[in-house]
């Protein structure tokens, strides 16, 4: 079964990936069913498949399964992404070539899924950790900080809500490193964010902003940890 899956997903690599050149993606977007390079595009991962399933033409309807649904699924997001929504139809149509393959597997290798496994009390602790480290932290984050207010408004060289994913991201980094037991990585991280936030510290001219981009990095670090070492404990129990 491993087998089986991991040849369909190099495949689809292969084709989706490492050869779809950006000339192609630029004249199927113009040209929509009428480009060429819509028809050369299913045709490398025909030959994906085929060379990676060594040419077992028993699985001919599981290959052409893929093929059709993956041309299908590609002309629907051609006709149907603007400049609005591309991004959100890049994961949808890779999400849905995903889920053609993992139903191809589970015809060839059929599967279930325990719901007791996944409604085990680890795998709820873990998903607990994460909204905690995600949208809970960042709630109260944000409001801990309202009680102050800095003088100057976000540049508009600065990107949306960056800061906010930011913080998200150290934080699960943080929680990870601690599962894994690497805290040598934690410090690793707070010298790399330091680096990267040196020209906001060094502001002479406005020692709020440092005090306040310190308060927050402390903050944020120290919820992690917390965190973290509340889950290490929890899942040995």
């Amino acid at each position: 079964m491993l087998a089986f899956t991991l040849k369909l997903l190099i495949a689809h690599i292969i084709g989706d990936f490492v050869l779809q050149p950006n000339t192609w993606i630029s004249e199927k977007k113009r040209k929509k069913h009428k480009s060429k390079y819509l028809y050369y595009h299913i045709l490398v991962h025909t030959i994906a498949l085929l060379l990676l399933l060594k040419l077992d033409f028993s699985l001919w309807p599981y290959i052409l399964m893929i093929l059709l649904s993956h041309f299908v699924i590609d002309l629907a997001k051609l006709y149907l992404q603007n400049s609005k929504n591309e991004r959100r139809l890049f994961f949808i149509d890779q999400g849905l070539h995903l889920s053609v393959i993992g139903l191809v597997v589970d015809l060839n290798f059929p599967f279930s899924i325990g719901f007791d496994n996944i409604f085990s009390g680890n795998f709820l602790l873990t998903l607990l950790s994460i909204l905690m480290l995600t949208s809970v932290t960042s709630v109260v984050i944000k409001t801990l900080m309202s009680k102050w207010q800095l003088d100057e408004d976000q540049p508009k060289s600065a990107l949306k809500n960056a800061g906010a994913f930011i913080g998200i991201l150290e934080r699960l980094f943080i929680f990870l490193f601690i599962v894994l037991g690497h805290w040598s990585a934690i410090g690793f991280l707070i010298t790399a964010k330091s680096v990267f936030r040196f020209g906001d510290l060094s502001r002479a001219k406005d020692r709020k902003l440092t005090e306040y981009i310190l308060i927050g990095t402390l903050l944020s670090f120290l919820i992690a940890i917390v965190i973290g070492l509340g889950y290490k404990y929890l899942i040995t129990i």
